[in-house]
């Protein structure tokens, strides 16, 4: 990736992308902050057109949102999840405000089960001493959550983030034309675990 190629491929000159982007690493930062923001758009949305009150189906309605935002989207999808860029390494700083909101409504929704007392999370382990820190800095970017619920969500999100990355990779073990019946599958395997 290159500017020079891109301002080739947008019609315009070499030096006037440089107006825009000083070098190859701003601009492919932008286009991660536009994906994760496109992304969290995607998924607040999904929660939201939920009432408040029906968890389980807030719970469904975001991970049937992450599957269809990263199909409809799969390079944008592969740019934020997918193989790094040789050569590249995202500010974290300036990109964890917008990681950390692409998944709050996921983690809203799981400490919401927690609070409601419908979480189900026993003999779910602890987060090893040390390590609590990087659940902190999460936390100042997309809302003040316990890290019971924080953690649970990072193991939905791994899991349903896996098979959306083998299926838009083109991996996906041989269930039918898509992986619509296995992911399902695994959206109401997720809920039996986690939801009393």
């Amino acid at each position: 990736m290159s500017l020079r190629a891109i301002a080739r491929e947008l019609n315009i000159t070499a030096p006037a992308i440089y107006n825009y982007f000083p070098d190859r690493d701003a601009l492919v930062t932008a286009l991660i902050i536009d994906a994760y923001t496109s992304f969290g758009d995607s998924q607040i949305a999904a929660r939201d057109a939920i009432p408040e009150d029906q968890l389980l189906e807030r719970l469904i309605a975001i991970g049937m949102a992450y599957r269809q935002w990263a199909i409809t989207h799969a390079q944008r999808y592969q740019l934020i999840f997918g193989t790094p860029i040789p050569g590249y390494q995202a500010p974290l700083m300036k990109v964890l405000p917008f990681a950390a909101r692409s998944l709050s409504a996921l983690v809203s929704v799981v400490d919401q089960l927690r609070i409601a007392n419908k979480l189900v999370s026993d003999g779910y382990p602890t987060v090893q001493p040390g390590y609590e820190e990087q659940f902190e800095v999460w936390k100042g970017f997309a809302g003040d959550y316990d890290i019971l619920s924080l953690s649970v969500s990072m193991l939905i999100w791994s899991r349903v983030h896996g098979l959306v990355s083998l299926e838009i990779s083109n991996n996906m073990p041989p269930f039918g034309v898509n992986g619509d019946a296995l992911y399902m599958y695994e959206m109401t395997s997720i809920t039996k675990q986690f939801i009393r």
